[in-house]
């Protein structure tokens, strides 16, 4: 009897985008967003992935034009098979950019909308979100820890897909 020879199978990648001031985390308002920087952000998906067998692309840009060209991209990486999905923190641009919306509906990627403070417990203005119809589900409120819970959520949809 021979031995198994066991074909490694391929890791879906998660890609997190962060929007505008988000590579400010640990010195803007941390009373509202905590004392964690993006490179903390960063290495806590990175955790995440490692625990569902994941592999992180992380990336964040002040401009909208970066964010809608990642998730154009991001829809052709889940149509070849190699992208669980997209937590995407478009900081400000969620609630203005009619764009996002359309890049996510057009590109047909799974996005989780994420917030780190609870949005609807802050100023009126940002209750309404662009992003939300678009989006297959959304976490807010958790702080920091909601990317992981994000990632965990990505994990279980592409597991059962």
């Amino acid at each position: 009897m021979s031995a198994l020879k066991l074909i490694p199978i391929a890791k879906k990648t998660v890609l997190v985008l962060n929007g505008p001031n988000l590579n400010l985390l640990g010195t803007r308002e941390p009373a509202v967003y905590g004392s964690q920087t993006l490179a903390d952000v960063e290495a806590l998906c990175g955790s995440a992935c490692d625990t569902h067998g994941l592999v992180l692309d992380a990336r964040q840009s002040n401009h909208e034009g970066d964010l809608i060209d990642w998730l154009h991209e991001a829809g052709r990486a889940q149509a070849a098979g190699t992208l669980a999905g997209v937590v995407l923190n478009a900081g400000a641009y969620t609630h203005t950019s009619v764009a996002l919306h359309d890049a996510i509906k057009g590109a047909g990627v799974t996005v989780i909308e994420l917030h780190i403070s609870n949005v609807h417990a802050r100023e009126a203005f940002r209750h309404h979100s662009y992003i939300s119809p678009a989006a297959k589900a959304v976490m807010a409120g958790f702080g920091v820890a909601g990317y992981a819970l994000a990632i965990q959520a990505l994990a279980g949809m592409a597991a059962a897909a």
